[in-house]
């Protein structure tokens, strides 16, 4: 009988790089600042995530001419990764949490790049869809996980610093997604759009692997609400698809009212799941939080007038002659404005001012802005002045609602918390997408400049329901930077720490 062979170590080995961490090497890990390397490592995605969030909208022009294809049809290639990163934040968080932050993060960034390479060579504007559901299954892994890789890497001591940092790197690519983006599409054309992700890619990956740190702590993979996913999914899809078919898809309308029906219907088994559902992916006890349940609404609100413009102004703009360079940077002016007053902020609103004056101040800003923006005729002077103001009062909003928020929910829940307000950001990027275009679509007949005027009311009103949220939300809190109440759920006690939310 022949003797069995064995395998080199090296063969047998191979499996391990692909399913296990791999330890920085020596001469990073012993560096007094080899943190910081790995939050400039983080940073990549944070910056990638927010450009690629804000680049794409101004490739609508050119998506539209080079597939024939109407605008309705084209929001998909935002509202196709918008509904999928929503849906996989909360699943990438926990298999992050039981198999490894770095791995799934740099798996993550792998997907992310190779997707990115895809769309740029995308045939068919189904295939770029398709392609972009793709990508952003890789961003979800990288930011379920960003936020915990930052906190795990910073000392104790320094957290707070390092999480802003990667604030600023989230502000910086949204505030020059659109300036990008318009100089890309009117200089190399819209498929640079998807491609100038690939190098940045290659760089975080091979920066990642020899800076980031493996996971010190796991926690065991739990049983998961696949069908409460499920339900939710079907919900929040069928919802907007019924508003798509609205704004000019093809669909017959008895198609509209059935997509809108599966959403109601999925939306009631949702609630009824998660009120049976040993472990449910929602717990709906927090809702029952006044903080929690009108700080999510302001959430939601806040990301839709931030996003709706984005999709409104360069429709506007290059209908009236103005190239997609110009409408890049005009556009730039709003998530400018929301990074100049996210980031510097508190440096000049009084300390003494709550949280919940933070949220009405801004809200008020932002909704006298869209307010000014549908009677004001559209041009390029004066919508930057807006944008700008709306960008400066969003700024406002966002991080003290966000703190509103999570230091009503109880630090044992604190992820959960988290991926609810994730879940509403995401939500309201894509009803921002949705309803803009409805609004334009239903104006056709009436010239881009009844459909700015139209899409600019949904936007004020939608700012009005932030400062009612703002205006009904708990009105007990200290000022910013207070310890936490411990209102959270089910009576729980003061908690040990207040739980932290990512910021803008």
């Amino acid at each position: 009988m022949a003797p069995r062979t064995t395998r080199s170590p090296a063969r047998r080995r191979w499996p391990d790089v692909l399913t296990e961490e791999r330890a920085r090497p020596e001469a990073v890990r012993s560096r007094p600042n080899a943190w910081w390397l790995a939050v400039g490592t983080v940073c990549f995605g944070a910056f990638m995530g927010q450009l690629d969030a804000s680049i794409v909208t101004l490739a609508y022009g050119g998506l539209r001419t080079d597939f024939h294809a109407s605008l309705a049809a084209v929001e998909w290639v935002s509202l196709a990764y918008l509904l999928t990163l929503v849906a996989l934040l909360v699943p990438a968080g926990r298999l992050a949490d039981a198999h490894g932050r770095k791995l799934l993060y740099l798996y993550g960034f792998a997907v992310f790049t190779l997707a990115s390479a895809a769309c740029g060579l995308a045939p068919s504007l189904q295939a770029l869809v398709g392609f972009r559901v793709v990508q952003a299954a890789g961003a979800a892994l990288m930011q379920a996980n960003s936020v915990a890789l930052v906190a795990t890497s910073a000392p104790r001591g320094r957290m707070r610093s390092a999480l802003g940092v990667q604030a600023a790197a989230q502000a910086l690519g949204l505030a020059l997604g659109p300036t990008v983006g318009g100089a890309l599409v009117s200089t190399l054309g819209w498929r640079w759009v998807f491609w100038v992700n690939v190098p940045v890619g290659v760089i975080a990956l091979v920066s990642g692997h020899y800076l980031l740190p493996r996971t010190r702590a796991r926690t065991k993979a739990a049983h998961f609400d696949w069908a409460g996913l499920g339900l939710l999914a079907v919900a929040t899809t069928s919802a907007l698809l019924g508003v798509s078919a609205a704004s000019g898809l093809p669909v017959p309308g008895w198609g509209a009212g059935l997509l809108f029906a599966a959403a109601a219907v999925s939306g009631w088994g949702f609630v009824r799941r998660q009120q049976r559902a040993a472990a449910p992916l929602l717990d709906l006890a927090l809702l029952r939080v006044r903080a929690v349940a009108f700080g999510l609404a302001g959430a939601l609100s806040g990301y839709l007038v931030l996003f709706g413009p984005l999709v409104l102004v360069p429709v506007v703009l290059t209908a009236r002659g103005s190239s997609e360079l110009t409408a890049g940077l005009v556009l730039t002016a709003l998530p400018a404005g929301f990074a100049l007053s996210a980031t510097g902020g508190d440096r000049l609103l009084p300390r003494s001012l709550t949280d919940r004056g933070r949220c009405l101040a801004g809200a008020g800003v932002f909704l006298l802005a869209m307010a000014a923006s549908a009677v004001v005729p559209p041009g390029a002077a004066w919508t930057a002045g807006l944008l700008g103001l709306a960008g400066l009062g969003l700024g406002t909003f966002t991080p003290a609602n966000n703190a509103m928020i999570m230091s009503a929910v109880p630090a044992r829940s604190s992820g959960t918390g988290g991926g609810l307000v994730n879940m509403a950001r995401g939500l309201g990027t894509a009803l921002g997408v949705a309803l803009v275009t409805l609004a334009l679509h239903l104006a056709s007949g009436s010239g881009t400049a009844a459909g700015a005027r139209w899409s600019a009311s949904i936007l004020a009103g939608v700012s009005a329901v932030a400062v009612v949220s703002a205006w009904l939300g708990p009105r007990g809190n200290g000022p910013r930077g207070s310890g936490p109440r411990g209102n959270g759920p089910r009576g729980s006690g003061p908690d040990p720490g207040r739980a932290v939310a990512e910021s803008p």
